[in-house]
């Protein structure tokens, strides 16, 4: 299953591990971030959209513990996140699973349970699927293969970069995405760029696919930080 547009991070402080787990999924075409501790984590993590987020739970600055319930109570509560840890008691499992983790894989990892393991969890949060697939944001309906989206219904005509926005976008609904994550992802471009040509695609697509609260989702600018398609 190939993942092109997908990121994972990784907080992780073995630069060993980082690196087979990044290779791991590195060949399964997702893209990887990694971080060698929770405040490196916090302050990259306003500019970086991230699909699925491994978490170590001993770190050099910090517990994983303490991260996802900053997520969880941040602004990407729908975040997807998965312990990867050493950590392998029923208590610690059970916790980690109760402060908001979906899944749970204790080291040494095995590659094909740790790459189904996240493929599952993304299926799950309705990220990790085929290109050829149609998905439902209800009352919108993403077609992948005929690259169209309709509402109640009605197909909405598009530029292929606006379907390739919103995509993204619906992809991602409700969490945060920045700017220069939709530059990376959408426009193949370098954050570096300097451009408003995503702040006019963004109004473009909140115009033609009614994105203003009227059918249920809202297109949100995030002050310094980027775009939120959540429901109302």
């Amino acid at each position: 299953m190939s993942h092109p547009n997908l990121v994972v991070g990784l907080l992780e402080d073995d630069p060993d591990m980082a690196a087979l787990v990044s290779h791991w999924l590195e060949s399964e075409d997702f893209s990887v971030r990694v971080y060698r501790g929770v405040g490196e984590y916090r302050r990259r993590q306003g500019g970086e959209a991230i699909d699925l987020l491994l978490l170590d739970w001993m770190l050099p600055d910090g517990t994983g513990i303490e991260v996802i319930e900053s997520i969880r109570t941040s602004g990407n509560p729908t975040l997807p996140v998965v312990f990867l840890t050493a950590r392998d008691s029923e208590d610690d499992i059970v916790r980690g699973l109760a402060s908001g983790g979906d899944d749970y894989v204790v080291k040494p990892p095995k590659q094909r349970e740790l790459i189904a393991r996240v493929q599952a969890v993304l299926r799950r949060h309705g990220t990790g699927v085929d290109a050829g697939d149609t998905f439902d944001v209800a009352p919108y309906v993403i077609d992948m293969r005929r690259r169209r989206i309709s509402l109640d219904g009605q197909d909405i005509e598009l530029t292929q970069r606006e379907f390739d926005l919103a995509h993204y976008l619906f992809r991602r609904h409700g969490r945060i995405v920045s700017r220069d994550a939709l530059l990376e992802h959408v426009w193949n471009l370098s954050s570096a760029v300097s451009t408003r040509t995503v702040d006019t695609h963004v109004s473009r697509l909140r115009k033609k696919l009614l994105l203003s609260g009227e059918h249920g989702w809202r297109l949100a600018a995030i002050y310094q930080h980027g775009y939120r398609l959540e429901p109302v």
